[in-house]
């Protein structure tokens, strides 16, 4: 059997998204900048997109800017942003995601902003109160908190953020790459500035994500070239890979509470198993579902000896996961979020993420491999 349960680094390209993006690569391949007709076309193909994706966001079409993806968005947001702004103070926390962390450490380093890290607990919690101390020294600040974390599952209230931000005003970017097309976002109720999108994450094509840019934001583009995405982005436009992201945000909105519901169930039966088959399992983060994005869950396991092995053990056996972030594979320096939060590092961890394509029948699979690894190096130590 091979099982895949690591959807938080990406996923499997749902089958009508495929179906509409070979459908427009084989009848829109005109130019969307041309002003002939097979351009006019891709420009129309694009425009529907932009206004589906900003229906379901409870947002204005002229608020959502496609990319490259979420490195790409959260790089234009907070780049542009401080400097546009003129920001010199930046909040953040030190369990972001790379895109987020580096992009402010570098702007640090250069000496352009001086960058605040909030506190966070050893379940990987952020400090609300620590942010909220941080924001009255320093009012007009930028904040980049995630919605969910992508290696712990961790959720944060990013409406209490946006009101604290609001309060002392702040300019609030989140990325939400995690909870993108899993849980719903109402823009026009939300109080914030910017957040992000990528589309591989919710079963549609990797190469194409979005930027919301708020109305009453102005900032400039990160990318030079064109006019394309008004302005905004230059290059030429991605249409076939929008098309899909457009149709998987699409599908992800209607059979969201469904999904939900079957992949929190598969989540708590792999937690339940494997306390039932593991002396001393233990988890990463929060567990709770009112805590925790229902797609993850991060196990610490007992089978100290095993450290680096154990995915490669469980690679060979026909298991996809992931140590951490999968965005830091083959990192000799290991996860910066499990050293945020304190995790124990003889304890090798690993990270299951969820998707409606999972089954209960894989997770007892993974379950017997995670047990037959942690016996035997029990055996092997007696």
């Amino acid at each position: 059997m091979q099982v895949y349960f690591d959807n938080a680094a990406t996923t499997a390209l749902d089958q009508e998204v495929i179906e509409a993006m070979v459908k427009t690569l084989n009848e829109n391949f005109g130019n969307p900048s041309s002003i002939h007709a097979h351009g006019r076309e891709s420009k129309t193909i694009v425009e529907k997109a932009r206004r589906t994706v900003a229906k379901l966001l409870n947002a204005s079409p002229s608020e959502i800017f496609f990319t490259s993806g979420g490195t790409e968005a959260d790089n234009m947001a907070i780049v542009r942003a401080i400097e546009g702004y003129g920001i010199s103070h930046a909040i953040s926390s030190p369990i972001e995601h790379h895109a987020v962390l580096h992009t402010l450490e570098e702007l640090a380093h250069a000496g352009k902003i001086h960058l605040d890290l909030l506190r966070v607990d050893s379940k990987g919690n952020i400090d609300l109160n620590h942010l909220e101390e941080l924001l009255a020294k320093n009012p007009r600040t930028f904040v980049s908190i995630m919605h969910a974390n992508n290696e712990l599952g961790n959720l944060t209230d990013i409406k209490r953020v946006s009101l604290l931000c609001e309060q002392y005003q702040a300019i609030f970017h989140s990325d939400t790459v995690q909870t993108m097309g899993h849980y719903p976002h109402d823009l026009s109720d939300l109080k914030i500035d910017f957040i992000t999108g990528a589309a591989h994450k919710f079963h549609g094509p990797k190469g194409v994500g979005f930027l919301y840019i708020n109305g009453r934001n102005k900032i400039k583009p990160l990318i030079y070239g064109g006019a394309q995405e008004r302005n905004m982005r230059g290059g030429t436009e991605n249409v076939y890979g929008i098309v899909g992201l457009a149709k998987a945000l699409e599908l992800a909105y209607a059979e969201m509470e469904e999904h939900r519901n079957y992949i929190q169930s598969l989540k708590d039966y792999m937690k339940a198993k494997l306390e039932e088959n593991i002396p001393n399992v233990r988890f990463n983060g929060e567990t709770d579902a009112d805590k925790s994005l229902y797609t993850v869950l991060n196990v610490s396991l007992p089978c100290t000896k095993m450290g680096d092995m154990l995915l490669f053990n469980l690679d060979i056996k026909g298991v996809s996961a992931s140590g951490g972030s999968a965005c830091s594979s083959g990192s000799d320096i290991g996860s910066h979020v499990l050293r945020g939060i304190g995790a124990d590092g003889t304890r090798p961890s690993v990270r299951f993420s969820f998707c409606k394509f999972n089954t209960k029948a894989e997770v007892d699979f993974v379950v017997e491999i995670l047990k037959e690894i942690c016996t035997s190096e029990e055996k092997v130590e007696a």
